[in-house]
């Protein structure tokens, strides 16, 4: 469980009434950025992250607006591009399509866009959610139809934020490893060798072509990457390159 204590400075306590003192949500009032970086659950390991599992959807609705709401496992961003241009052609009468993504494993690639609702209403508090959550390579897209009432500022951030909560509560976050490949180049009579150590590392084959010379691609998760070189190095006549 995360835990804040609060620690108020004489300067606070003056500032209150007297008989006053600050609570939490005080706190929260006064610094709700900070919120975005209280973690939900953290990754078990130092070469893995969260994510999510497949693609989820909904609709929540405020006084009449209607929030169409996805949120989608990505891994580039020609991929969130094909999807945000998906979007867009089946929502083609929508009035907004605000989005935010977070890409690689430190998640210091994102974007949060408002699509013409009021500066930092939309993309923010959808980045604020994927944010809490420290989820990564994540796309979350809220397609909104005008239902007549404007909601103002405040209630935008509401609606985006309720609606960007709602597509993660509803898929499921998962713990992935930060895979490295290895493309390995040996004569057909270390074969053998070769798929000793594969099996033995549980290692994923993406590729092979097998003749005189063979050629391998190897999927290893990074944290055991340099125990699997030491091991494919022991071998004679093993080439190794990694992409």
């Amino acid at each position: 469980m995360f835990k804040i204590e609060f620690n108020w400075p004489d300067e606070c306590l003056r500032l209150s009434s007297p008989n006053v003192r600050p609570t939490q949500d005080h706190f929260i009032a006064s610094f709700p950025q900070i919120l975005i970086n209280l973690p939900s659950e953290k990754p078990a390991y130092h070469d893995s992250y969260l994510t999510v599992s497949g693609i989820s959807e909904g609709v929540y609705k405020d006084r009449g607006s209607k929030f169409h709401y996805f949120c989608y496992p990505v891994s580039s961003e020609e991929e969130i591009k094909t999807v945000l241009g998906s979007l867009r052609k089946t929502f083609f009468d929508a009035s907004h399509h605000c989005f935010a993504w977070v890409l690689g494993k430190e998640g210091l690639t994102f974007r949060a866009n408002d699509d013409g609702e009021p500066n930092h209403s939309a993309g923010d508090p959808i980045l604020g959610q994927i944010r809490s959550h420290q989820l990564t390579n994540v796309l979350i897209v809220v397609v909104r139809y005008f239902g007549g009432t404007k909601l103002g500022v405040s209630g935008l951030i509401q609606a985006y934020k309720t609606s960007a909560a709602m597509a993660i509560e509803e898929n499921e976050i998962v713990e992935e490893w930060v895979m490295v490949k290895l493309a390995l180049q040996f004569p057909y009579p270390a074969m053998n060798a070769v798929m000793k150590v594969v099996k033995s590392q549980n290692l994923v084959i993406i590729a092979q072509e097998m003749n005189l010379d063979c050629n391998i691609t190897l999927s290893v998760r990074q944290g055991l990457a340099e125990q699997v070189l030491e091991k494919l190095g022991e071998i004679e006549a093993v080439s190794i390159r990694i992409d």
